[in-house]
């Protein structure tokens, strides 16, 4: 039975979400199912995405955004979607109002994708939006239980861990890090790979590179993303005196490439839904240091694929990193862990099975 599916992303950036939103599309696709992306068209969704006529542009200027739904509503009535999957809460809040405008029949059914572990705003405005959301697929048991505590029934909420393509990874040519940032031959280089933003600590894992840098002087740490945070973190690195150990080189593309050839990688976040980035690390066989925090350790196995240590504290970050490069044998065996861990718990397709089976349940 195929099911005919709407996807809504509204983000301009890329991040995980957008790529768990192509992912899904794309494999759906693959497996016979009709789908419709709706992306921002100024958006890194929509250039990445297959350039078809099953691809609509999108720009809601705010949340409710009248002009922008009703477009979305007449997409709903031409395409008669049974799901219309929202990825974002703009595009939840625009589902809803397309579906307030327009209830075809039967009417599809509306699911949210949930991947931070933030709770739900309080507005009314913004809560009213959900009322409508007949199943949340939360990225992990973690945001599931967030879920329940701000008043969503446990019947609504069902978790389908992300997933990463394999094939994809295994195809991306190894970039060298040393090469394309300058840094000496044979230095131990840590990655982050993550969105310069708060919740992702990256200046606790600065303040832990301190120590890492004192104890092994020629190893070095790229944190590779974008965000408000770039002028606090390139001011703290200097302070610290790290400009030699720290770089922080923004937005990549060849972001699998490079994470090939890093010797460790760090997730340092405060809340995490998941962490996609661990996924795709993982799936590198990287090694893997990262906090005990949000959807994180359904991850990461400590002690088994990397090593879990509490978030906010820079002292144990320091330990744990300095453990892994110091021994080459146990960062192997973490990374090989890691890798087999993904193949069976965390493919794409796994992940895009339970979400036919989520649009299969309504």
């Amino acid at each position: 039975m195929t099911i005919r599916s709407l996807h809504v992303d509204t983000a301009r950036t890329w991040r995980g979400g957008q790529n768990q939103a192509l992912l899904t599309v794309k494999a759906l696709r693959a497996l016979g199912h009709p789908t419709l992306l709706v992306a921002h068209p100024d958006g890194e969704l929509r250039r990445r995405a297959p350039q078809d006529d099953q691809l609509m542009p999108l720009a809601p200027r705010f949340e409710v955004d009248f002009h922008a739904a009703w477009k979305l509503a007449r997409c709903v009535r031409d395409f008669r979607p049974a799901v219309i999957h929202a990825h974002d809460p703009h595009g939840v809040a625009m589902a809803a109002l397309a579906l307030a405008f327009s209830m075809p029949s039967p009417p599809p059914q509306l699911v949210a994708s949930r991947r931070v572990d933030f709770a739900l705003k309080g507005s009314r405005l913004s809560r009213a939006k959900y009322r409508q959301v007949a199943r949340f697929i939360c990225a992990s048991a973690a945001i599931g239980e967030i879920l329940t505590r701000d008043g969503i029934e446990r019947d609504r909420i069902v978790t389908v861990h992300e997933g990463v393509d394999l094939a994809h990874v295994a195809h991306a040519t190894p970039v060298s890090l040393h090469e394309t940032f300058w840094l000496p031959h044979g230095a131990p280089v840590v990655l982050n790979v993550a969105a310069l933003v708060p919740h992702k600590g990256q200046r606790h894992l600065i303040d832990a590179f301190a120590e890492v840098a004192r104890v092994l002087p020629d190893a070095r740490l790229v944190i590779l993303g974008q965000g408000a945070l770039l002028d606090p973190l390139t001011t703290q690195v200097r302070q610290l005196g790290l400009e030699r150990h720290v770089l922080l080189p923004g937005f990549r593309i060849d972001v699998l490439s490079l994470m090939k050839t890093c010797d460790l990688f760090v997730m340092s976040s405060t809340m995490e839904g998941l962490g996609t980035s661990l996924l795709d690390a993982m799936a590198c066989a990287r090694p893997i240091v990262a906090t005990a925090t949000g959807g994180i350790p359904e991850v990461v196995e400590h002690e088994d694929t990397g090593l879990l240590v509490p978030p906010r504290d820079a002292g144990a970050l320091a330990e744990a990193i300095l453990t892994m490069l110091q021994d080459d044998t146990l960062a192997r065996q973490y990374g090989a862990a890691g890798y087999e861990r993904v193949r069976k718990r965390f493919s794409v397709e796994r992940m895009v099975e339970e979400t036919v089976q989520v649009y299969r349940s309504l």
